[in-house]
């Protein structure tokens, strides 16, 4: 004769997966909100996985040419200074030198920033030093006009970069990657301020486009 099951035994086990099920639960709930001490989860449980530099990044194609004209201008205002200098028979080791440190001190404030970007991430790179925000965990976007305007990015790690928009309208794949991942913020409720200033850039990145194909096509 078969065996029957016993209820009882039934009850139980289905007890145990409750047991596990309501456990595996808590682990989540804790799991989501660790703060970023580990570099892998912030309090909404988003993962902050490192970028990976490569292949899959993105530079901006205007940045050698500028480094190049800010060396050939401080080149040339040392040449100058230095056959000033020759034609007076003023020059000597010191005055030498110090026009040698005026033209460093030149070049490093023409230096130019050098932007990066891959699936997620933007980099800016100076003289010295990097700054690197997270597009798909955004939490601001402001633009600064003036003199010399300004595009800041913060994310929700505190991470904060400022760069020209020059940078992104003269390299549209820069804006797309910033754009998507800009999406990815405000769909996920991180973004609630600075779209209509990422829209207008949008608008002008694509007249920008749209006109360069009329122009090559011969259309005006």
């Amino acid at each position: 004769m078969g065996r029957r099951s016993e209820p009882g035994g039934g009850s139980t086990a289905h007890g145990e997966g409750g047991e596990d099920d309501g456990g595996a639960g808590a682990d989540d709930g804790a799991r989501r909100d660790r703060e970023v001490c580990d570099g892998r989860y912030t309090r909404e449980g988003y993962a902050l996985p490192p970028p990976v530099y490569g292949p899959a990044a993105y530079r901006d194609r205007n940045w050698a040419p500028e480094l190049r004209a800010a060396a050939c201008g401080t080149a040339t205002v040392l040449a100058i200074m230095l056959t000033v200098d020759l034609a007076a028979h003023t020059i000597d080791p010191l005055r030498a030198t110090c026009w040698t440190a005026i033209a460093l001190v030149l070049f490093a404030a023409l230096f130019p920033v050098r932007v990066t970007a891959g699936a997620d991430w933007l980099a800016v790179r100076g003289l010295l030093c990097e700054h690197r925000v997270r597009t798909d965990l955004l939490v601001l976007v402001h633009r600064s006009d003036g003199m010399a305007p300004r595009l800041v990015l913060r994310d929700i790690t505190g991470s904060r970069v400022e760069l020209d928009p020059k940078a992104l309208t003269g390299n549209p794949v820069l804006w797309h990657l910033l754009d998507t991942g800009a999406r990815l913020s405000r769909e996920r409720g991180l973004l609630r301020s600075g779209g209509e200033v990422l829209r207008a850039l949008g608008e002008r990145i694509d007249g920008d486009g749209a006109r360069g194909v009329f122009e090559a096509s011969g259309l005006r």
